[in-house]
């Protein structure tokens, strides 16, 4: 190994760290980030010390952050982003300003110069795109209401990194010298950085499409995915050598491409360079903390790191509620906005340079911020298993259980999609039924359009019995819930065997288990649906309406009754799989042969 290239060993080491750390991390229900942090710390300065360059390794990483800005930007076409005008600079400017000013005052409250506080103020300010974008996106979190009022803020504070930076030197190097600033041409830099978003935003409407075309007619895949690295690699040097964000330069190239129809295929290309080098930036996160500083001030690091966290949440908190967002999405939105972000490493570098404060102080914030990173996906476990579950219905209309005793023949569980389907084709028969769901909201909108939805768990016996569970006929299980729809079964066997029950299976598994309990009428949720598109395919493919149907029709028989041969195996994994292959080549058999007998004809 001694004659390996640097490059190869290091290639190495990140690529060990990550496979070890992260499947371990997501094993214990920590998630993905705290694995890559984890790994950072392990292979770090101050771990086993086998990585020692971070800052290198940090500036390469960052370009995940700013691959992962064009796929969110590929997402938002230019009318939504437009739409999204007023939440950016409205709520984004509250949030960063709030929290900068009420920072900076508690700062100075304690002491602390104002110029130190100012900056370290508006560092803080700042929160991490790359975990709170990575967070929402495992969540489906984007297009919540509070996953876009944290997607604008985020953006916002993008953009606000660029006159904090400007400030520094103002703030810095006349004040430690006593002499006057050097005279800063505002207009000019002002000109330059709208000449360059000009240019990009023209150059895209103009030239990208037109680009993209010429190289996808190469048909070389390879090419269309080095031009779509080129094109990020391209826009984020543009804006660097200007001063500007390379993220909101990548961004801003995503939206104006995010109405072509190479849009899919850019994405397939770029996300896995974005997942392996958003994985490198969280492990070079963790690389970097110094608990040099950690250690020779471990009480002021923490005063710090709670200080900002509390002070920031308890802004964002109320940002949150201005913006009635629903109580359930509040804690995860001001825990993702709250703690420290990437610019923030940027900022306090930057004003150690200029002479804001000393690099002693810059090392504590540039700490502080990275464990604020680092402790963030920590206190979000704590705040899905304990904090979540208990205020689940806070802010959720409260409904009166069902009280009064009902007669109808027919007893619906779960008003969902499945549920709404049956008891609206049974009511336009003029047939009663009594429908029970445990979902407030559900229910509400149901009333809403005149339907008469009962608020009731139909796993409690004694709400089955004033449902009219003792006197009805039919039971049909519609809930969701795969474990609740076998726990309803075994009360209604138990306490009403007159109810025949028809219900609805999740999965193979789930139908299975249905059946084990002697449930007859089981229909898979996706089966019957997928057979009519299957048919539409053959229509589309040529074949006549009338052999699509036969064909589908075919399948279905045999699959039912391949079911009703598998079941007494299904646990016998060799015998299922045995018993599927054999019946899946007499089908292929059987419509071969019924193919030849049309074709004859």
């Amino acid at each position: 190994m001694e004659h390996s290239p640097a490059w190869l060993i290091n290639s190495f080491i990140y690529l060990s760290a990550a496979v070890i750390a992260v499947p371990l991390s997501k094993a214990v229900g920590l998630g993905s980030i705290i694995g890559y942090l984890a790994a950072g710390i392990a292979i770090g300065p101050w771990g086993l010390g086998l990585v020692t360059n971070v800052e290198d390794i940090l500036h390469f990483a960052e370009f995940g952050v700013v691959l992962m800005l064009f796929l969110v930007g590929l997402e938002l076409e230019p009318k939504r982003l437009w739409s999204l005008r007023r939440p950016i600079f409205g709520w984004g400017s509250a949030q960063v300003l709030g929290c900068a000013l009420v920072l900076a005052a508690a700062a100075m409250l304690m002491g602390v110069g104002w110029r130190t506080s100012l900056v370290a103020g508006l560092g803080l300010a700042l929160s991490s795109t790359a975990i709170a974008l990575q967070v929402m996106g495992e969540r489906n979190l984007l297009r919540t209401g509070s996953g876009q009022s944290a997607f604008s803020i985020l953006l916002f504070q993008d953009v606000a990194a660029i006159p904090i930076l400007a400030l520094l030197p103002l703030l810095g190097a006349a004040y430690a010298t006593n002499e006057p600033a050097a005279p800063v041409n505002a207009a000019q830099e002002a000109l330059k950085i709208i000449a360059v978003i000009a240019s990009i935003v023209l150059g895209g409407r103009l030239l990208l499409r037109p680009l993209f075309r010429w190289i996808a007619r190469s048909n070389t895949p390879e090419i269309f995915t080095a031009a779509a690295l080129l094109l990020v690699v391209g826009i984020a040097a543009l804006m660097q050598l200007v001063g500007l964000s390379m993220a909101l330069g990548a961004f801003l190239a995503g939206v104006l491409l995010a109405e072509s129809e190479y849009r899919r295929e850019l994405e397939t290309d770029i996300e896995p360079f974005k997942g392996l080098l958003l994985g490198l930036f969280f492990i070079a996160v963790g690389m970097s903390i110094d608990f040099g500083v950690l250690l020779q001030s471990p009480g002021l690091m923490a005063a710090v790191v709670l200080g900002f966290l509390v002070v920031k949440g308890m802004v964002i908190w109320g940002l949150a509620r201005l913006m009635d967002l629903p109580f359930q999405e509040r804690p995860v939105f001001t825990l993702l906005l709250a703690q420290g972000g990437e610019f923030a490493f940027v900022v306090f570098q930057a004003a150690a340079g200029a002479h804001v404060f000393s690099a002693q102080t810059a090392s504590l914030l540039v700490g502080a911020v990275a464990v604020s990173m680092l402790v963030s996906p920590l206190i979000l476990v704590a705040i899905d298993r304990w904090l979540l579950p208990r205020y689940a219905n806070c802010g959720v209309p409260q409904l009166e259980e069902i009280s009064e005793q009902q007669e109808a023949p027919i007893v619906i569980a779960g008003f969902g999609r499945y549920g709404q389907i049956v008891a609206r084709t049974l009511l336009a028969q003029g047939i009663s039924c009594t429908v029970l769901d445990h979902d407030a909201e559900m229910i509400e909108a149901a009333r809403s359009f005149g339907y008469r939805v009962f608020y009731g768990d139909a796993t409690r016996l004694d709400l089955l019995r004033t449902a009219g569970a003792a006197n009805a006929r039919i039971l049909v299980l519609a809930v969701d819930d795969v474990d609740q729809s076998l726990e309803i079964v075994d009360l209604v066997q138990a306490h009403f065997p007159q109810l025949q029950i028809v219900a609805r299976a999740h999965d193979v598994t789930h139908w299975n288990k249905l059946r084990d309990r002697g449930v007859l009428r089981v229909e898979r949720e996706m089966f019957e649906s997928s057979l009519l598109s299957a048919r539409s395919v053959l229509e589309l493919l040529g074949r006549s309406a009338e052999e699509a149907q036969q064909v589908t029709t075919r399948f279905r028989q045999h699959n039912l009754e391949l079911f009703e041969k598998l079941h007494p195996h299904y646990r016998d994994q060799a015998k299922l799989i045995s018993v599927i292959k054999e019946g899946r080549a007499q089908l292929e058999e059987q419509m071969a042969q019924e193919r030849t007998e049309r074709a004859r004809q």
